[in-house]
């Protein structure tokens, strides 16, 4: 019969379940850990653009060799001048009018019914008599009759098609009351829209006291451009007015050349003028490039201005059509990837080549990192360059060398 020792039998159970307990607690803690021993890698010092040195340069623009000039691509951030002076500006002055006269009384385009024409007046004899001064002295008019109705559409029709002065009046007194308070406002909006080397003296610009820089009103002409019922009215050729009819634009080249208006003028002391809008497309989309041209001489000034400006035009339009580009080399380390103090470079594979529109500042260069817990070896993809230029890149970056998480041990030291 075999002897029973029950204080030597419990003390094994006893040890037993301390290391059953143990070997609970170290998984416990194990399972615990394992999210830190697999956290993703981390990437950093990845380029943010991507540049070309030629974006500055505005030698190879269609300057005008006499008077200043500016252009204007908002989709690319483009704005430049050459000989950017204030000077007279003769009926451009009539873009800040039909701002004005927005700002205050807008019109819904397309009119919602025949009648949404704005406000209106009717012509007196005092308008009848300002129209026949303004005639006598070669000013823009457009034939008023004593009696006649004439509604705020039809008025800037006549203002930006045929640069009408008097409807410039009429506008003017319509909307504020005066046409001393209306030029008032007209100077407050080049404060608040930032056009401060403007200032009016008449909603017109028939005086010599209205002046401006080219740059400033290339920036107005793509302002008032915003507008959809401007860009209807300033398309056009002609238009039809009340009593005086069938009248034609005076801006150079607008319906044909991809000009799609804005507005021209011409006096003895501004010379000709002219502030032209182009159509012209990037990668498939429709675009709008802006050109202003002042102070231009020649038998007929305003036909000098719109030469130009169509030329100025033409040489933007033509550097926008040359794409510039940018090698990604797979010896250039684009960043780093990796855990802590245990990272690798990474780069292309291969070069790449990504192409823009020359006159675009630069790309911006978006970095996709790939989800990644487990050890990175040479030749990896660890993630993506994401680019918008002449179409849409997404460009493999790999791991130029290994890297390995980081263990416990290292993590809790």
């Amino acid at each position: 019969m075999s002897v029973k020792h029950p204080a030597l039998s419990g003390l094994f159970i006893r040890f037993v379940s301390v290391l059953i307990g143990i070997s609970i607690s170290v998984a416990l803690i194990v399972a615990m850990q394992l999210p830190l021993l697999h956290s993703p890698a981390k990437a950093s010092h990845v380029m943010s653009s991507v540049t070309v040195g030629a974006t500055s340069q505005t030698s190879n623009y269609a300057w005008p060799s006499v008077g200043s000039a500016s252009i204007s691509v908002p989709a690319l951030g483009l704005l430049k001048s050459n000989n950017d002076v204030v000077r007279p500006i003769a009926s451009l002055t009539k873009m800040m009018t039909a701002y004005v006269v927005l700002s205050k009384l807008p019109l819904s385009y397309p009119a919602k019914s025949s009648t949404d024409n704005g406000p209106c007046v009717v012509i007196t004899a005092q308008d009848v008599s300002t129209y026949n001064v303004m005639k006598s002295q070669g000013e823009s008019n457009a034939y008023v009759t004593e009696g006649e109705k004439i509604c705020e559409r039809d008025l800037l029709a006549g203002l930006l098609v045929h640069s009408a002065n008097n409807y410039a009046a009429l506008l003017a007194v319509m909307t504020s009351g005066s046409v001393e308070n209306f030029v008032n406002e007209m100077n407050a909006q080049t404060q608040l829209i930032g056009i401060v080397s403007t200032h009016y003296v008449d909603p017109s610009g028939f005086s010599s006291g209205s002046v401006s820089t080219a740059q400033d009103q290339v920036q107005l002409a793509s302002l008032l451009m915003q507008s959809p019922l401007v860009r209807s009215i300033v398309t056009q050729s002609s238009v039809d007015l009340p009593v005086a009819g069938k009248v034609n634009s005076y801006t150079p080249y607008v319906g044909t050349n991809d000009v799609i208006g804005v507005k021209s003028g011409r006096t003895t002391e501004a010379g000709g003028c002219n502030a032209m809008a182009m159509t012209f497309m990037i990668n498939g989309i429709p675009q709008t490039a802006y050109a202003v041209v002042l102070g231009a001489q020649g038998s007929d000034s305003l036909a000098s201005a719109g030469d130009a400006t169509l030329t100025l035009e033409r040489s933007v339009i033509s550097m926008i059509a040359q794409d510039a580009s940018y090698t990604f080399s797979p010896n250039f380390s684009l960043g780093r990837i990796g855990w802590g103090s245990n990272t690798t470079t990474f780069g292309v594979s291969e070069n790449v080549q990504v192409s823009w529109s020359s006159v675009a500042h630069g790309l911006p260069v978006k970095f996709v990192s790939k989800h990644i817990t487990s050890r990175i070896h040479k030749g990896d993809v660890v993630g993506w360059l994401v680019i918008n230029g002449s179409k849409k890149y997404r460009i493999a970056v790999v791991a130029q060398k290994d890297a390995v998480p980081l263990t416990l041990w290292q993590r809790l030291r």
